[in-house]
């Protein structure tokens, strides 16, 4: 494969953490492409290979020093490809598409992220050498991947509010955060002591290195961390105290910016920690209204102009001293709020809907809004008040939840993972892999 990779290419080609090969067209295979992998019945070729080490490569163009050797690369990079193969074959065995609408929002989300037109989008493509059938396969196979996760996960997941109170009383939430990166050395199941001795030996060198100043510590993870983020430099991203496994949050605690643990004991091997940033986390404040509201509902057989003239009518009422509470008990449609005089509580600004909230931020308090339309009538609101309200101990609540859902989806989604590799018949031919 001659095509040449650009640093825009490549960035379209890994839209996610799981690296999607782009297959070649039928007509581009040469008579020197080979297999390089067996994958139960499907194959990985030479070419695709060899078009996704390019797509790294292009990520890394004006930094080439920090990829490891082509070799190493390789593997690293065939492991991914033949993970991704498996999780296709098994979304679309399960019976998930995306379908030609949703593949076209998608790529419409896609040319607004990089600021241009599909048109633009798809004359970029051709300019870097990739036509818009390849783009659009790519992108679909990213799509199916992220559904295969969402439905695995989704059914065996379940967090209870006896495990947010229990996190919360024993850690702390929406505290300084720390962004992470490691770097982790392999160790086959049932390793011996020669095994374990070498790979302790390989994390500290690599630590050595690292404190030298010889290699950072991003070029490290790509040279020698076995683990699925090597190609990301090991970067783990932003994280609370409390999404951070128990036996690691002593430890980071006790490291400075930039500093590096010593090599960690695992149950896959050696782990290499560095704390690469850290950030306070402020108070939270969310703005509140508290308003009244009336509703004349557009039916089949209350014309919307009707239901327009009934709310305009009520409103000139309303202007001419007329109580706003007992006009909305007698004519409001709001089975939410008639019966309280139109009283709709304190609220964020959209809750009642996107029209409800754009006339709350025009109103001053005390004002009537002029009658508007939403999907369901025609409303008039009167605004009473807007407040500061701290939603600290609200969002922490929500953290605590998606810190421990996410943790559960994690360790279900790698339980997947590794049974679905150990299933799968895997044959590589890579020279010395």
């Amino acid at each position: 494969m001659n095509k040449v990779f650009t640093p825009f290419l490549a960035a379209l080609l890994a839209l996610s953490t799981v690296l999607v090969p782009v297959t070649a067209p039928a007509q581009e295979t040469t008579p020197i492409d080979g297999i390089v992998a067996v994958v139960d019945e499907d194959v990985i070729l030479r070419s695709e290979l060899d078009r996704a080490v390019a797509n790294i490569t292009a990520q890394y163009a004006n930094q080439p020093g920090q990829l490891p050797p082509r070799d190493v690369l390789e593997r690293q990079v065939l492991d991914r490809l033949v993970l991704s193969r498996l999780q296709l074959a098994r979304a679309r065995d399960s019976g998930i598409r995306v379908a030609d609408g949703e593949l076209a929002q998608a790529i419409e989300s896609v040319a607004a992220r990089n600021q241009m037109s599909q048109d633009q989008l798809r004359a970029r493509l051709a300019q870097d050498g990739l036509s818009y059938d390849e783009f659009r396969s790519s992108l679909r196979d990213e799509l199916l991947l992220e559904r295969l996760q969402q439905r695995y996960v989704q059914s065996r997941v379940q967090v209870s509010e006896a495990e947010i109170d229990q996190l919360l009383a024993v850690r702390e939430i929406g505290g300084p955060e720390v962004r992470l990166a490691n770097i982790i050395v392999a160790l086959p199941d049932g390793a011996n002591a020669e095994e374990v001795a070498t790979a302790q030996k390989k994390a500290r060198d690599i630590k050595t290195v690292v404190e030298r100043g010889d290699i950072d510590f991003a070029a490290a993870a790509i040279r020698f961390s076995d683990a699925p983020n090597a190609l990301e430099g090991g970067d783990i991203g932003w994280r609370t105290f409390d999404a951070i496994p128990p036996a690691f949050v002593g430890l980071i605690q006790q490291l400075q910016k930039g500093q590096i643990s010593e090599p960690i004991r695992g149950p896959g091997g050696y782990q290499l920690i560095q704390l690469v940033d850290t950030r306070e986390a402020g108070v939270q404040t969310m703005t509140e209204f508290n308003a009244q509201g009336i509703l004349i509902r557009a039916t089949p057989t209350v014309p919307s102009e009707t239901a327009r003239q009934k709310a305009e009518a009520l409103r000139a009422r309303i202007v001419a001293g007329e109580d706003f509470g007992k006009l909305a008990r007698e004519h409001s449609e709001d089975t939410m709020s008639r019966n309280d005089g139109g009283d709709m509580g304190w609220f964020p600004v959209n809750a009642w809907g996107t029209s409800v909230g754009n006339q709350l931020m025009q109103l001053q308090d005390g004002e009537v809004s002029q009658p508007f339309q939403s999907e369901v009538g025609w409303h008039i609101i009167k605004r009473l008040g807007s407040r500061e309200q701290d939603v600290t101990e609200q969002n922490r609540r929500n953290q605590a939840r998606e810190i421990i859902a996410q943790r559960k989806a994690e360790e279900e989604f790698e339980r997947f993972l590794r049974q679905l590799r150990a299933e799968a018949f895997v044959e590589s031919r890579l020279t010395g892999a």
